[in-house]
């Protein structure tokens, strides 16, 4: 099998995509994330959002790429779950800060 050598924070977020309160402690308390069209900004909106997002699709990612780009860490993963065009290739957009998630754009 070939193992992603992800940040921590980031390989926590992936460790923990269907446990929001786990989910949560990879996130800066004023995190922002974007995804589906929405803007999630604080910790409680974006565990709300998960864990919404994994009781309505039970969606799986498993990353397979990972560059560098204007300090953001791009990782691109396989998506799987109960949603139109399953399985998807998305794009999750990284920024971090003290080891931590500051912000994140999850785009397909």
């Amino acid at each position: 099998m070939n193992t992603l050598a992800l940040p921590e924070p980031i390989a926590a977020y992936f460790a923990a995509e269907h446990n929001p309160e786990a989910l949560a402690h990879c996130f800066t308390s004023q995190a922002v994330m974007k995804d589906d069209g929405h803007t999630y900004t604080g910790i409680n909106a974006i565990k709300a959002f998960m864990a919404e997002a994994s009781a309505k699709y039970g969606a799986t990612s498993v990353p397979f790429a990972i560059e560098r780009e204007d300090g953001f860490q791009l990782v691109r993963a396989n998506v799987t779950g109960n949603f139109p065009g399953s399985p998807i290739v998305l794009s999750y957009r990284f920024r971090l800060e003290r080891g931590l998630i500051a912000s994140l754009e999850v785009t397909a």
